[in-house]
């Protein structure tokens, strides 16, 4: 008979509930199941751009601050995979994007608890029995529309973010008006057209510029970047800072009031939103080679400047532009737009329309968490639901950080089996943030 009741529910697939379920495999003391609607493991396939890496370590896998002993550590696939050896000689510690991705997939073919295909669509509050309190599952198979009900203790939410636009942009052409998370798949028509107007300044936005200069000499397209930010600006990649990704700076984040995490996020914006250093530094490179002898380069690049309206036209688009530190606006028209503006949260519905009101909440729109990921509630309650999409304000730098994750699996599976399942490192950095009074 086919298994129905777990200790947990996985919902989504990605690397942070993928990072969970190889850490809870073979785990005599827990039971779970992951569903994900998506018919694969896919990690952000549009952005797998040729040549770009990760920007952490490759210490930062799915489970070797827990277990580097794991069968699932990234070394581990170079080993299983031959290509240990190539990697020595690469003689770089971040990864290629296209290998975590391929890495990601090999776990996740590992893993007999993971289920795709198939969608949770609701969720309830029930009794399991013996004065037990648990949640019932409605999961429809994506293939036929035929729903399954499942039983759990506990439930943990990873349904990770959507592209966030300009409001309206999503009723335009998808060809032409091109979220980063689409870009490679739009790109051979992208490098057809005749200007190209990149929005954003992040990673992302900076990494496609970087691609579309490889690319512009053989295609002759003008290129336009423009971003409200004041700049564009390079991650903080030094030592010191990079602490602040560490389990105690998140101990001591989680602590403070709603108010001061609020304010704290902004002053973090290096840490997290800039840009690598080396692809600034290929960008430059493209710029002052192909402006050797006076040539005039087709590439326009202006911060402080905020995409406010677009409008289609017969074959083009007309941009609306507004310079925010002069107060001057200016139309500009361009054939494709590709919109770096980031993701925002992908809450599930039923979270709200059925646990909303017994939800503590933080502001008006952030549920409170616990250091452990559990969203807090009102009732004192033994079953929970973990959350490790939209945790930016209570986790700051532990938000998407890739590392991180897998510290926080430990203290959700040490919570869910209620014994220390994963012991948790203690005095990793050589900062501290608080004051330590004798």
């Amino acid at each position: 008979m086919e298994k129905t009741f777990y200790d947990f529910v996985g919902i989504g697939i990605g690397p942070f509930n993928l990072s969970l379920a190889a850490l809870a495999d073979k785990q005599d003391q827990i039971e779970g199941v992951f569903f994900d609607q998506t018919f694969k493991m896919q990690w952000h396939p549009g952005m797998l751009i040729q040549g770009t890496d990760l920007q952490v370590p490759f210490m930062a896998d799915l489970v070797t601050f827990a277990d580097p002993t794991s069968p699932y550590t990234f070394l581990n696939y170079l080993h299983k995979n031959n290509r240990i050896y190539p990697f020595f000689y690469f003689q770089k510690l971040e990864v290629p994007r296209p290998e975590y991705n391929d890495y990601l997939k090999w776990v996740a073919d590992k893993l007999p608890s993971l289920f795709f295909g198939q969608k949770v669509i609701d969720v309830k509050e029930i009794e399991l029995g013996n004065e037990e309190k648990g949640y019932l599952l409605d999961v429809q198979d994506q293939q036929t529309g035929n729903i399954k009900q499942y039983k759990s203790r506990h439930i943990v939410i990873g349904t990770g973010s959507k592209p966030s636009v300009l409001p309206g942009a999503e009723k335009l052409s998808q060809e032409d008006i091109v979220h980063t998370s689409r870009y490679l798949y739009e790109k051979e028509s992208i490098l057809r057209s005749n200007h190209v107007t990149v929005i954003g300044s992040g990673q992302s936005a900076a990494e496609i510029v970087d691609d579309l200069l490889s690319e512009q000499d053989d295609h002759h397209y003008k290129i336009s970047w423009f971003t409200r930010s004041a700049g564009i600006f390079q991650l903080d990649t030094a030592k010191l800072p990079q602490e602040l990704f560490s389990p105690e700076y998140v101990d001591y984040f989680n602590s403070l009031t709603y108010e001061q995490r609020m304010n704290t996020l902004p002053k973090l914006d290096k840490l997290q939103n800039g840009v690598d250093p080396s692809t600034l530094s290929d960008i430059y490179d493209w710029l002052y080679h192909k402006s050797v002898a006076g040539k005039q380069l087709d590439v326009t690049i202006q911060p402080l400047t905020e995409l406010t309206d677009i409008k289609p036209l017969e074959h083009t688009y007309m941009l609306e532009l507004h310079q925010w530190q002069e107060d001057e606006t200016i139309h500009f028209e361009t054939d494709k737009l590709i919109l770096a503006t980031g993701y925002k949260p992908n809450i599930p519905k039923w979270l709200k329309e059925r646990f909303g009101a017994k939800i503590v909440w933080e502001g008006n729109e952030h549920y409170k968490l616990t250091r452990d990921c559990e969203i807090v509630f009102h009732d004192d309650r033994q079953h929970k639901i973990f959350a490790t999409t939209d945790i930016e304000h209570s986790h700051a730098t532990g938000d998407n950080n890739l590392g991180l994750a897998v510290d926080r699996n430990m203290r959700m599976i040490n919570t869910m089996a209620g014994k220390t399942v994963y012991p948790q490192s203690n005095s990793t950095i050589f900062q501290q943030f608080t004051m330590k009074r004798d």
